[in-house]
C-alpha cells in the first residue's frame, strides 16, 4: 500500500467534491428559477392569455428563498447536531461510556484509545461501546477533538484481536485528526437543507382552495422536482466524500500501527462474518457515513453507496493483485482478567 500516495489522493478528491458540492447549489438556484419560470408560464397562460411578464423580482427573490431553505436548513441541522457533542449522538445511536473497571476487553480498548491518543498528540477522546451489536464496527463523532468519542461494538470487541482491535481504533482516530467527523456533520446539514426545498413544494403542492389549487400545485411540483434532483445529487456528492475520507482513514490506520493485516484483518473478519449472515444492527440511514463499516449497500446505484466496497478496501490495504479474498478465520484472545489493569493490555503495539 503507498501510504503517503493514496492520502494525497484522498485529500486531492475531497477538495473536488466539495467544490462540486458549492456548484450543486448554484445550479439548484438556475434550475428552480426555470422551473418557476416554467410553471409560471403555464399557469399565465391558463388563467391570463396573452403576453407572458414575469413579476418583479421574481428572479431575485427566487434565489433568495433558495438559499435561505438550503442554507438555513444547513445551519440548523449542524447546530442540532453540534449542541449535543459527539458523545450525545453516539448515546441516540445506543452506546454507553466503556466500563474498563469492569470487562477485560474493554480494558484493552480503553488502553488502545489511550494509546492512540499519545501517538497522535490529540486530546483523550471518549471510549464507548454499543453493548447490543454483536457485528463488527465502530464509529467516530464529535465536532472537535474536545468532544469527540470513538465507539465500537460488542462483536468487534469479541472477535477481534488486539492487533486488530488497534487498527480498527487508528482508522477512528484518523477521522477525528483530519476533521471527517466535523466534515460529516456539515455534509449532513447540507443534504438536509436540500431535502428542505423538496419539502417545501410538498406543501406547496398539497390541495388547497379551488382558485389556487392550480398555480400552487405547479409551482410546487416545480420546486420538488428540482428539489428532488439538487437533493439526490447532494446525495450523491456526499456518498462521494464519504468513499474518499474511508480511503484515507485506511492508511493513516497502516501508517500509525506499521501493520496492514491489523486493519485488513478487521475487514477481511467483518466479510467472512457476512458469509454467514451476521451483520451489524441497522442504524439510520443518514449517520451510515460515519460508521467503519455500512450496514446496508444501495440498492439503486453503487455511486450512492457511503462506502467503498470490502474487498476495494482490502486490495488497496494489500496493494497487489489478489485471487479471491481468504476469509479470516476468528482468533479471539481469551478474556482472562489481567493481575494489574496496567498490565491488561500485554504486549503488542510499540508507541512511535
Amino acid at each position: 500500500m503507498l501510504i503517503f500516495e493514496s492520502q494525497r489522493d484522498a485529500r486531492g478528491e475531497t477538495r473536488k467534491l466539495l467544490l462540486a458540492f458549492a456548484l450543486t447549489v448554484l445550479l439548484l438556484v438556475l434550475l428552480v428559477n426555470a422551473a418557476l419560470a416554467l410553471a409560471w408560464g403555464l399557469t399565465w397562460g391558463f388563467w391570463m392569455p396573452g403576453e407572458l411578464s414575469l413579476p418583479r423580482h421574481f428572479i431575485a427573490v427566487n434565489t433568495m428563498v433558495v438559499l435561505l431553505f438550503v442554507l438555513g436548513g444547513w445551519w440548523v441541522e449542524t447546530s442540532r447536531l453540534a449542541s449535543g457533542g459527539g458523545q450525545r449522538l453516539a448515546e441516540q445511536l445506543g452506546a454507553r461510556p466503556a466500563q474498563p473497571s469492569g470487562h477485560f476487553d474493554e480494558q484493552r480498548f480503553a488502553n488502545i484509545v489511550d494509546e492512540m491518543a499519545v501517538s497522535s498528540g490529540l486530546r483523550r477522546p471518549k471510549a464507548m461501546v454499543m453493548a447490543r451489536d454483536a457485528g463488527i464496527n465502530a464509529f467516530a463523532a464529535g465536532w472537535s477533538a474536545d468532544d469527540s468519542v470513538v465507539t465500537v461494538t460488542q462483536g468487534a470487541l469479541d472477535h477481534l484481536t488486539r492487533d486488530e482491535l488497534q487498527g480498527l481504533v487508528a482508522h477512528e482516530f484518523s477521522h477525528i485528526v483530519e476533521g471527517d467527523t466535523r466534515l460529516n456533520m456539515r455534509l449532513i446539514g447540507m443534504v438536509f437543507g436540500l431535502e428542505m426545498l423538496y419539502r417545501m413544494g410538498q406543501h406547496m403542492a398539497q390541495p388547497g382552495t379551488h382558485d389556487r389549487r392550480m398555480a400552487a400545485a405547479l409551482l410546487g411540483f416545480a420546486l420538488m422536482g428540482a428539489g428532488w434532483l439538487g437533493w439526490l445529487a447532494g446525495h450523491a456528492l456526499q456518498a462521494a466524500v464519504s468513499r474518499q475520507r474511508e480511503y484515507l482513514a485506511d492508511a493513516r490506520a497502516v501508517q500509525w500501527t506499521r501493520n496492514r493485516d491489523g486493519l485488513g484483518g478487521v475487514l477481511r473478519k467483518v466479510l467472512s462474518q457476512r458469509s454467514q449472515g451476521l451483520v451489524s444492527r441497522r442504524i439510520g440511514s443518514h449517520v451510515q457515513h460515519m460508521l467503519l463499516i455500512s450496514d446496508h449497500e444501495d440498492p439503486v446505484a453503487d455511486w450512492l453507496d457511503s462506502h467503498p466496497t470490502l474487498e476495494q478496501r482490502i486490495r488497496r490495504i494489500y496493494g497487489r493483485a489478489m485471487g479471491p479474498l481468504p476469509l479470516a478465520k476468528e482468533t479471539p484472545e481469551a478474556p482472562q482478567p489481567p493481575v494489574n489493569p496496567r498490565d491488561a493490555d500485554g504486549p503488542g503495539w510499540t508507541l512511535v
